[in-house]
């Protein structure tokens, strides 16, 4: 969540606008679903395979599916599988953000990491980037009158551009629209086609700035065999 904390403040163009461009390589990915049992068998032994079988499971039952079907099942699967840990705990690192495959093998993640985890295996389903956002936001912890907010980050799904979406959160099982999340507020939201800021037009992006945490998902993405 540090770099939620940055960006914030200052909404770092160079850090956002490469989001953008690499996240248009998941446009036509593939799963490798040989080398990801290996990797996961390596590094998180019986339980790393299971879960990695059982999320590939779900791509199998989930891909002849209505959209709202797939935006439930992934939602429950990774909200059910997925405990909630801070980076520093899972990883040893102040901010780190995690493969598919780091989330499915250590069972654990924060909420960039089941957000990532959503929005790349919906895209292996076939929902397009535009309708897809990854999106940051203020949360208001401990109910209506709670002056409690923390940095948060959840996934929109936009069924037409000009829809309210619907939010996939790993705070709540539910997937609801956006206008009953009234304990969420929008900082901004992110895919391939583009960058909203507090549900603003999309900006234009030069797509030669970078962004290296989000580059290293990309990169161990494809060594571990989504690509």
């Amino acid at each position: 969540m540090q770099i939620y904390r940055q960006l914030v403040g200052k909404l770092d163009a160079c850090l956002l606008v490469f989001l953008l461009a690499v996240s248009a390589s998941l446009v036509s990915a593939e799963v490798d679903l040989d080398r990801m049992l290996s990797l996961a068998g390596q590094r998180y032994g019986d339980s790393g395979v299971a879960s990695v079988s059982a999320w590939y499971d779900l791509r199998a039952k989930a891909a002849s599916q209505p959209d709202t079907a797939k935006l439930r099942l992934v939602n429950d699967f990774f909200n059910r599988l997925t405990y909630f840990g801070e980076d520093i705990d899972i990883w040893g690192k102040q901010d780190y953000w995690a493969t598919p495959l780091e989330t499915l093998g250590r069972a654990q993640g924060d909420c960039e990491d089941f957000a990532i985890a959503k929005y790349v295996t919906l895209k292996l389903l076939g929902i397009p980037s535009e309708k897809l956002r990854m999106t940051y936001v203020k949360a208001r912890i401990g109910g209506p009158q709670s002056s409690i907010v923390q940095a948060h980050m959840v996934l929109s799904y936009y069924p037409a551009p000009d829809d309210e979406p619907l939010v996939l959160d790993s705070l709540i099982s539910d997937i609801r629209p956006a206008s009953r999340r009234t304990d969420l507020t929008m900082i901004f939201g992110f895919n391939a086609e583009g960058l909203w800021v507090g549900g603003a037009s999309p900006r234009a992006a030069n797509p030669s700035q970078r962004l290296s945490k989000w580059q290293s998902v990309l990169a161990r993405m494809r060594e571990e065999g989504i690509d």
